[in-house]
């Protein structure tokens, strides 16, 4: 287990992007049951998962979840986090909209208290000292017990230290930025470099790179699939090299793709637990493998330097 602040978490955290939209409620819950029955017990979701997708509110995911917590009774074995601000109802950072999207998360999940909520993305539009005085004061009632920053910039999350520093408020504990072999410029620039001086754990999303890290799509060929739009943007020449070195890593191994990519990103400095989604059980536990394989020095450095192009 590794910490964050006072919540002991597994070394890889569970995406709940995928729950109601790629993955039916049904094949999310034994999702979720193997990979608790794996050991792992973080989990990670968000209020305007799936809004993307037509016919949808937000809230699916956390639906999902909750119903899933009801039915196993084993809240007090899962660290839970949620966030907040970009449901396009209820967007942004204001104390008002904060409390409305926190009741409505913690209804949804069936929950009184929120482990780690996240501002999903900065709010210029809201003075930074009254939107981190409403989390710091849903710390304070009980109603989450910690707060994290998503897509926010390093500028930013300095700021955010500083203001709740001087008002002594609340800090925040986690960082979530995008961060994978084909995405690593964000962290690499400066995001690492400061949650290392404040103390703050990075939980970096899109681990496998919306799958393409998988290996499942192959050079030269059409990219299709719900997560096509994503996954295109990754599908250059330099990005298949990457999955060429990965896939063949995973091949020393005896594992799975994804277990290297996961793998690589649990030995980078600063980074708590990688998220990754699954919408079958069968990949969870190439997820979970990546919480017990440690790379030797010459992989990752095979890795790090054939990703270098997106660093």
């Amino acid at each position: 287990m590794h910490r964050i602040s006072t919540l002991r978490v597994s070394p890889l955290c569970l995406g709940g992007n995928v729950f109601g939209w790629t993955a039916d409620a049904a094949t999310s819950e034994t999702i979720l049951d193997a990979f608790v029955d794996g050991g792992g017990n973080f989990v990670d979701t968000a209020d305007s998962y799936s809004t993307w997708v037509p016919g949808h509110r937000g809230g699916e995911s956390e639906s999902i979840i909750g119903g899933w917590l009801r039915s196993r009774a084993n809240r007090d074995r899962i660290v839970l986090a949620t966030k907040v601000a970009k449901h396009p109802v209820h967007r942004g950072l204001r104390p008002a909209n904060l409390r409305i999207c926190l009741d409505g998360s913690r209804r949804r999940l069936g929950i009184d208290t929120i482990d780690l909520y996240y501002a999903h993305e900065d709010d210029p539009h809201v003075p930074t000292v009254e939107w981190v005085g409403a989390f710091d004061q849903l710390v304070r009632s009980g109603a989450i017990r910690h707060y994290g920053l998503s897509n926010f910039t390093p500028e930013r999350v300095n700021e955010v230290i500083d203001i709740a520093t001087a008002e002594g408020l609340a800090l925040p504990v986690a960082v979530q930025p995008q961060y994978n072999l084909v995405h690593r410029a964000e962290v690499e620039g400066g995001l690492a470099a400061v949650c290392a001086e404040h103390h703050l754990a990075l939980v970096p999303f899109y681990g496998l790179a919306a799958g393409f890290l998988t290996g499942k799509y192959a050079r030269g060929e059409a990219v299709h699939g719900a997560r096509a739009a994503r996954v295109r943007g990754y599908a250059t020449d330099a990005g298949f090299d990457v999955v060429d070195a990965v896939v063949s890593i995973g091949e020393e191994h005896g594992v799975e793709p994804a277990t290297i990519a996961l793998a690589w990103l649990r030995q980078q400095p600063g980074v708590v637990a990688p998220i990754a989604s699954a919408t079958s059980v069968e990949q969870v536990a190439a997820i979970l493998a990546a919480g017990e394989l440690k790379l030797t020095r010459a992989q990752v450095n095979r890795l790090t330097k054939v990703s270098a192009p997106f660093a």
